[in-house]
């Protein structure tokens, strides 16, 4: 991310530079010496199998490898214990000033425009800016100030997650998930609200939740529900997150929601959908949170109209027709629902720019809703090699102003994860490659963490 070691500003606000540009030089040397001599564990690992795409401009050298790692660190290397860590970590400056020349709202006005991605050189140059980053203070900032950048948490393994940043194209490996075997194999739902990532599935006979910190770099049980379930739909904006619908621990399925809110680590339970469903999808959108297709009725079948939640009225609003059309399907019946194996995933959704996109992964294609019409229509196609088994293995995510799509093709013995992008308001999809690595397995998991 840095190639330049006057520096420790991403070049993404490099031209926010001003005539403090010393006070930075000082900082970024004594930032790389201090990194140099440091022989502290480095928990998130870049990797070095990646294969990146080298037409574009920005990419960093192999030759560089140690300074992308250690930019790569959020900031969890561990301090010495002895009597002289204070000198070693610069501690013995004034800590209300943050940045020698500039007061404190200064500097962190400077602090939150870096890319997060250089969040762990920060955090490393003393206990002031370390505590800085691991509070959560500059996340806060950055949001209440609308600089936000979105990186993809995914899983192709039982336990093991990995982070890709769009903008660097970069995959970063998460600490291995310490879990209950039964867990492991169970049905997971994931989630990224806030600074954190919400992995929930079953141990036995108990539903639970595990979670990723993205200011301590490692993994907790979190807060239960207050009606525990799975299969159900969800969605996050900022520091809140809705989930809808579900099966409870008995299989019945469920019409219940409930909002957690990450701040507080606490559920709140909310006025109940007007109709029950599971594998469903949810979607933040206009500041409402949307509940999309999803199985249930008399008949269990997959229900082609979704469901509104107003935050501010509190009320629940049925949509007909918000389910994408599936090819091959017969058309919704009286119920408002249609016939489609029920082998078939959840509807795969993105919002960005506040419109709503669906993949349909048998014809390939890319679909827009119509807020007014309420009706689908084609945009265009999506990328070649993003292949799945009806729906499944396949992740459709709004990222920022993108629509990601992450898979690939498989084979016998071998098999690529592709990362490809499209900026909808730039026109029809045409899709760039960000990324592609080696894997044997489908994404399972998939979440959007916007920090």
């Amino acid at each position: 991310m840095l190639e330049d070691r006057s520096c420790f500003v991403s070049r993404s606000y490099s031209r926010e530079r001003d005539n403090s540009h010393n006070t930075w030089s000082y900082m970024s040397n004594y930032r790389i010496e201090r990194l140099e001599s440091q022989q502290g564990k480095r928990p998130l690992e870049h990797d070095e199998n990646e294969e990146l795409d080298h037409t574009h401009p920005g990419k960093i050298s192999k030759q560089s490898n140690s300074l992308q790692n250690l930019q790569l660190e959020l900031g969890f290397l561990e301090f010495s214990n002895h009597s002289n860590s204070q000198d070693q970590s610069g501690d013995n400056s004034d800590s209300s000033s943050l940045i020698n020349g500039l007061d404190r709202d200064n500097s962190l006005t400077c602090l939150m425009k870096c890319s997060r991605s250089d969040y762990g050189s920060i955090a490393s140059l003393s206990r002031s800016f370390r505590e800085l980053v691991r509070s959560g203070e500059l996340y806060r900032l950055r949001r209440k100030n609308g600089i936000i950048e979105h990186w993809v948490y995914f899983s192709c393994h039982l336990v093991e997650w990995e982070s890709f940043d769009p903008i660097t194209s970069r995959w970063m490996h998460l600490p291995t998930m310490t879990s209950n075997p039964c867990f492991q194999f169970s049905d997971k739902e994931s989630l990224a609200v806030g600074t954190e990532l919400l992995v929930l599935g079953k141990e036995v006979l108990d539903h639970v939740i595990y979670k990723y910190s993205l200011l301590t770099n490692s993994w907790c049980l979190g807060r239960n529900m207050n009606f525990p379930r799975c299969l159900f739909g969800s969605a996050s904006l900022g520091e809140i997150a809705i989930v809808a619908g579900g099966c409870d621990p008995n299989g019945k399925i469920v019409n219940s929601a409930e909002l957690y809110d990450s701040e507080s680590g606490t559920w709140e339970t909310l006025p109940c959908m007007i109709k029950p469903r599971k594998m469903c999808s949810g979607v933040f959108m206009d500041d409402k949170f949307y509940v999309i297709g999803g199985i249930g009725g008399p008949e269990m079948r997959p229900l082609a109209c979704g469901e509104e939640y107003d935050l501010k009225t509190r009320e629940w609003k049925e949509i007909p027709n918000m389910s994408p059309v599936r090819t091959g399907t017969a058309p919704a019946n009286e119920a408002g629902a249609v016939v489609v194996p029920r082998t078939e995933a959840p509807p795969l959704v993105a919002v960005v720019d506040n419109e709503l996109y669906a993949a349909d992964c048998a014809d390939m294609e890319v679909r827009k809703y119509d807020k007014e019409k309420k009706e689908w229509e084609t945009v265009g196609r999506l990328p070649e090699r993003a292949d799945s088994m009806n729906g499944w293995g396949i992740a459709f995510r709004g990222c920022g102003d993108r629509v990601i799509v992450i898979g690939g093709p498989r084979a016998i013995g071998a098999g690529f994860i592709e990362v490809n992008s499209w900026v909808p308001r730039e026109g029809p999809p045409r899709w760039r490659l960000l990324g592609r690595k080696q894997s044997n397995n489908f994404v399972y998991n998939c979440a959007v963490m916007g920090c």
